[in-house]
Formats: structure tokens, sequence, C-alpha cells
């Protein structure tokens, strides 16, 4: 039976000199994975300000664990049925999530993904995300630069996020390799790539528990993995405890994607060698922006040039920086991260 777990509504205070003015009385509505994941916090402090600036009621939506489709489904129905503007949206299955999506956009809502895009991509009017493609690439490469000649000798772990490979996962993993300069395959598929410095790939499910035990898996494969790469920073945690338990912690390369503020502390820690860092905050309050313009006179989103949805920013964050990749200080970092 569909059920709504969580559902927060703030009703904004109209600010007079907001640049849509016009959205008075606006509502909209932020469906999330999870309201306790500190990425998906961020993005509802960042959806609550803007709504406040533009004078949007604004509902949060969340469900109990990510993956909890049913609850997104139930969620979007519920913000059909209250005539809401807009709707952003976290999705939990991509493409299961779309016939909801199609209802709502049917009724006249605009529906905007964040963070992770639809399958397919326009199933959503909009799209407002990083280019995790890019954040896996800036990480490849600055382990690449920080190896040097011995880059190609390599020997690397993949530790992904899971089976199905959602399009995040998929991103972050071949940007990675593309970065470290190793020919993709399919750009679609994780792990059929052919290089003999891949040791193998496993899967975390992005949790510290996932990633000690998929580490402790390839270095069961080849116990001298040299270079880790982890689908974001809670997985990196628990793939340095593994390590750690067996004296390596020390010998080998860590980096990742997310730049919450414990990964952070963790490059500063000597857990992680460098990390690239997402905006969940700039997503959400541009998404309300795009529906206070759109209640306003219909304004649909323009998506970043030569892309297909908004980038909404990634920084490499690190305190060894690597010639020829850009990157801020773990101090820059802190004053940027999230959690």
């Amino acid at each position: 039976m569909k059920k709504l777990l969580i559902c927060t509504t703030l009703a904004a205070t109209f600010a007079g000199g907001s640049a849509f003015a016009d959205a008075h009385g606006t509502s909209a509505c932020l469906i999330t994975k999870t309201d306790t994941n500190p990425f998906f916090v961020k993005m509802r402090e960042g959806a609550e300000a803007a709504a406040a600036e533009n004078g949007i009621t604004l509902s949060s939506y969340a469900g109990q664990v990510d993956g909890d489709h049913e609850t997104q489904v139930a969620a979007i129905e519920t913000c059909i049925l209250d005539g809401a503007s807009g709707i952003l949206i976290t999705a939990s299955d991509t493409s299961s999530i779309v016939g909801a999506v199609t209802q709502a956009r049917d009724a006249g809502l605009l529906v905007i993904a964040l963070d992770t895009p639809l399958d397919p991509i326009d199933a959503a009017d909009a799209t407002f995300a990083t280019d995790n493609f890019l954040a896996g690439e800036l990480i490849g490469k600055w382990a690449a630069a920080t190896l040097g000649d011995e880059a190609e000798n390599a020997k690397i772990a993949m530790l992904d996020l899971a089976v199905s490979q959602p399009t995040v996962g998929v991103l972050r993993d071949q940007g990675f390799l593309q970065g470290f300069g190793i020919d993709l395959a399919d750009p679609n598929v994780n792990g059929d790539e052919d290089d003999p410095r891949i040791v193998g790939n496993d899967v975390t499910q992005g949790n510290e528990e996932g990633g000690r035990r998929a580490m402790e898996n390839l270095l069961a494969v080849d116990p001298e993995i040299n270079v880790v790469y982890t689908i974001n920073e809670p997985a990196a945690a628990g793939a340095y405890e593994a390590l750690r338990s067996i004296g390596r912690e020390n010998d080998v390369l860590i980096v990742s994607v997310d730049g919450g503020c414990p990964g952070i502390q963790n490059i500063e820690d000597g857990v992680i060698g460098a990390t690239s860092q997402q905006y969940p905050l700039l997503m959400a309050s541009k998404g309300i922006e795009a529906i206070a313009a759109f209640a306003a006179d219909g304004t649909l989103p323009e998506p970043t040039e030569g892309k297909d949805f908004t980038d909404t920013g990634v920084a490499l964050v690190t305190d060894a920086p690597a010639d020829g990749v850009d990157s801020i200080s773990v101090a820059e970092g802190k004053d940027l991260c999230w959690g």
C-alpha cells in the first residue's frame, strides 16, 4: 500500500524584493529519497530558503530508505491533487518514476529532476545536477597526475554503487577511468574495460559497511592494489578501514565524490586523497527559482550550453594539488561542504 512517510510544509513569507514577485501564492514540492542523508538535508535547506525568498509554499516529502519508489509516486500524486506549480525530485528509480512524472507534466506541473537524470532524461522538463562524469574525471586526472610515471603500473580497485548501475554511478566510474587515461568500452556500463590495471569492480551500496566489504573482496583478488576509486565518501571510509586492518592505509591512494563535511574532514585526516565536491543546496535553490519563473510567466529553464542539463558545478578538493588539475583546498571545501 502506498504511503507518505514524511511531509513537511514551509508556508513561505513573501519577500517583496523578489525577482519573481508574480509567483506569490505559488506552491511547489520537493521529493527526496530520504530526509536523513546530509545531501538531501542540505537540498531541503536550499529549497526552503529559495521558497521563502520567492514567496512559494513548499511541501517536502521523503521516504524512509533510499529506493522507496512507491512513496515518491504517492508524493507526486499528492502534489498534483494539491495544485502545485512544480516538483523537484531526486528519483529512487529513474525509469519507473517516469509514468508518474508524465502524469504531473500532463497536469501542467513543471517537473525538475535534481542530482540524478531520469531515464530518459527528457522525461522531466529539466535536470539540475552535478556533471557526474566530470566529477569522476577530475579525481581520475588527479590520481594519475599524483602517481606520475607510476600510473602505468597502477593496480586499481573500482568501488561502485550497485549492480543495477544507476546513471550517477556509471558516470562517476567512467569519468574516473577516462581521467586516469583508461580506454572506455561501453561508456554506459561499468566493468567492461579490458585494461590490466583494473583489478576489478565491486559494489558498496554507497555506505561504509559496503565499502569495507568491497575493498576486502578486491584485496583478496590482488593484495597489492594501490589506487581506489569510490562512488562516494562513506564507501571511501569503509575502504580505508579495510586497508588499515592489513596495515596498508598509508600506501594506497583513495579518491571519491560528494564533498560532504565528513568527507572533507577525511581528506584533512589523510583517509581520502581528493574528492569532487557537488552542491545540493544550489541544485534545489535554482530549482525553486525555476518553478517561480514558470509560475509567473511560463518560462522554462534552459540547460547549460553544450549539455542536456543545468550544471550546478563541481570542484576537486585536495590539499595536495597536482599539475594540470584545477582544485580547491580543504579549507575552501569546508566552507562549501554539507552534512
